[in-house]
């Protein structure tokens, strides 16, 4: 993720507030699909991982399940070497080493994602058909 410019991570993230639906799009018709489908996984759609694996972003289909403390996809990531989402769905989970990782290394855009999308998902319904990694 550290490849975005600044302004696609903040329309990532706003995908996640009350205005998410309009930076979805934009996301879409400028050239991010793969963060608009990430930001449906999130938000539990099965349909959006399911997209994001058939077209080579499995490392974002198992940081959704990273984000979800599925450990298959924590030792996927691992095992691939994207331990920078590993890092980042830990600081999601509010996991302290890793917030101190992303502060010590200038990273607070990811501190500020990782805020938006834990209130979104602390504060959603369990959906028991999002699909598992």
């Amino acid at each position: 993720m550290l490849e975005y410019p600044a302004k696609i991570l903040m329309a990532f993230g706003e995908t996640f507030s009350l205005e998410g639906e309009q930076f979805y799009n934009w996301l879409m018709e400028n050239g991010y699909p793969e963060l608009a489908a990430l930001s449906s996984g999130i938000r539990g759609s099965e349909e959006a991982i399911q997209w994001l694996i058939n077209n080579k972003y499995q490392h974002f289909a198992a940081f959704d399940g990273a984000i979800d403390k599925q450990p298959a996809a924590y030792g996927w990531l691992r095992k691939y070497g994207f331990d920078f989402l590993v890092a980042f769905a830990d600081a999601i989970n509010e996991r302290q080493d890793a917030i101190d990782w992303f502060k010590k290394h200038d990273l607070e855009i990811f501190l500020h994602l990782a805020n938006k999308i834990r209130y979104f998902r602390d504060n959603q319904e369990y959906d028991y058909h999002k699909l598992h990694f």
